[in-house]
């Protein structure tokens, strides 16, 4: 079984041999958790520019069903602990980039991926002005199959039928459950329609 500090020691190719198997995520057992982002992939002066870590959340909403969730800046002090958000001016922790997760079967993705899951940026409510954040489409697989306390997530874009993948992959640590004034609407304000 992989730990964190193993798979912050792997290379690309071996990130993609991961995620190339495409183990299924259990939706039910992610479903209202959060998790501790970290890139593995970007050189270190986009990580002084951007971030190196981040929080994902998942959520399941009561009305639709639907496990959706969206990132979350976070302040660049580490991973040992979940580290505290970034807030905006009314105190609020700074969330961007909503998904939803989905099933992938039957679906096209780069370099043949015929795995179980995938966040989709497309769905979730992402305004225009949130771009590239509406164009994600990105594989995510359990680290260790059947355990969702690590996910290993492969950053892709999607613009209308082209894919843009990039070699950037990034790990999710599970910090616990999603409390309840965390969870965050969709950027249009609008409730997803019930799954079937």
């Amino acid at each position: 079984m992989l730990t964190l500090d193993d798979v912050l020691k792997l290379s690309n190719a071996e990130l993609w041999e991961i995620v190339q198997r495409g183990a299924p995520v259990d939706m039910d057992d992610v479903a209202d958790h959060a998790y501790t982002g970290i890139d593995l992939s970007l050189p270190a002066w986009m990580h002084k520019l951007l971030w190196k870590s981040f929080r994902k959340t998942f959520h399941r909403d009561p009305v639709s069903g639907r496990v959706r969730g969206w990132n979350v800046k976070v302040e660049q002090v580490g991973w040992d602990t979940p580290p505290p958000p970034k807030r905006d001016r009314k105190g609020r922790p700074i969330a961007f980039g909503h998904y939803e997760l989905r099933p992938a079967d039957g679906l096209k993705f780069p370099r043949g991926w015929s795995g179980g899951h995938y966040l989709d940026y497309g769905v979730a409510g992402n305004l225009l002005r949130d771009f590239p954040g509406w164009a994600g489409y990105c594989p995510i697989v359990p680290i260790n199959p059947g355990n969702m306390d690590l996910l290993l997530g492969w950053e892709v874009f999607k613009l209308g039928p082209v894919f843009v993948p990039l070699n950037d992959y990034w790990v999710l640590r599970r910090e616990g459950p999603l409390a309840p004034e965390d969870i965050v609407p969709r950027p249009d304000g609008r409730t997803p329609a019930a799954l079937p």
